[in-house]
């Protein structure tokens, strides 16, 4: 039972860590580059109104809901496109990179939308070998310290293998903690630092579905591929299911925090709701944006017009 488990943990913790390394980080399609003519035209100009002019007329079709903290479309003037929400520019790849995590230096490569579940999963199958070996090993190092185990050379690779095998197990399972707290508030690394900005201002949990439907959207709807590294994340990692559309429980009271916020970004030129959210699997289970008809416009205006008279008369 034992060699069977060390060798099952030890070929999952190979097979995560490859795909870890070797998936290339997903960047952004080509509907969100310049087109020839704005690209000239937004390297001709020099005022910085005039290029945000020219990247919202550009943006105005893309599902984009996130900004700088100055408002500004996101451009990434390295790689000439306009930066999907959730994408960074990363630099030790040179490129963009979809819902961008970090870049770590011991995979040698960028965690994001297309790795991040492989990230995942090769840190919980390191954590599971590590305290398979120091479990293993426990035994043996005991008898080290009371000195039943044989005077032989080996006893200091026992003790050598123990300490190893403890120390990595503590440091991955701060690092696996702190990443499934993430995935339970739908969050990125980047964005618990710097929390995206939408048009009633930052809001570090935009992106929150609830903890089950931020679980989907990383693992996949089918729970018998999880533990296996097989990308099953949902969408394109272009377009992200927003508080826009369905609000947690736990989002209320931020959400009631920005409506003050509100007022003072009125006549910025952001989308009043996401293109394609409302089909998303994610939340299909939950109430959809229902389209407003101009004739229910100008009946929903004429009752507030009509409350409004009648407290002040």
């Amino acid at each position: 039972v034992y060699l069977v488990v060390f060798h099952l943990s030890f070929v999952m913790f190979v097979w995560s860590y490859g795909k870890t390394i070797f998936t290339s980080p997903a960047t952004p399609s080509n509907e969100f580059c310049l087109s020839k003519a704005d690209k000239e035209q937004y390297e001709k100009e020099e005022r910085p109104e005039s290029q945000q002019e020219i990247l919202r007329r550009a943006a105005k079709d893309l599902p984009i809901y996130t900004t700088t903290a100055s408002r500004a479309i996101r451009y990434c003037d390295r790689c000439q496109l306009i930066k999907p929400d959730r994408c960074h520019h990363c630099s030790a790849c040179d490129v963009c990179v979809l819902k961008m995590d970090h870049h770590c230096p011991w995979v040698n490569n960028c965690v994001g939308f297309s790795n991040y579940k492989f990230f995942l999963l090769f840190l919980m199958y390191s954590l599971l070998y590590c305290l398979f070996v120091a479990a293993t090993v426990l035994q043996y190092f005991i008898k080290f310290w009371t000195n039943e185990l044989p005077d032989t050379h080996a006893k200091f690779h026992v003790l050598f293998l123990f300490f190893v095998a403890a120390m990595f197990f503590i440091s991955i399972l701060s690092l696996f903690s702190y990443h499934c707290w993430l995935v339970g508030k739908n969050r990125s690394t980047i964005e618990t630092f710097r929390a995206p900005t939408f048009r009633n201002g930052p809001d570090k949990n935009g992106f929150s579905l609830g903890c089950s439907k931020n679980l989907r959207e990383v693992f996949g709807d089918e729970k018998k591929y999880w533990l296996l590294p097989i990308f099953t994340s949902l969408g394109d990692g272009c377009n992200f299911p927003t508080r826009l559309v369905i609000m947690d429980p736990e989002q209320l009271a931020v959400s009631s925090q920005n409506e003050p916020a509100k007022s003072s970004v009125a006549n910025q030129s952001f989308p009043t709701r996401p293109l394609s959210e409302s089909q998303n699997r994610l939340l299909s289970g939950d109430c959809q944006w229902v389209e407003t008809g101009p004739e229910e416009e100008n009946v929903k205006s004429g009752a507030k017009k009509h409350i409004i008279v009648s407290l002040e008369s």
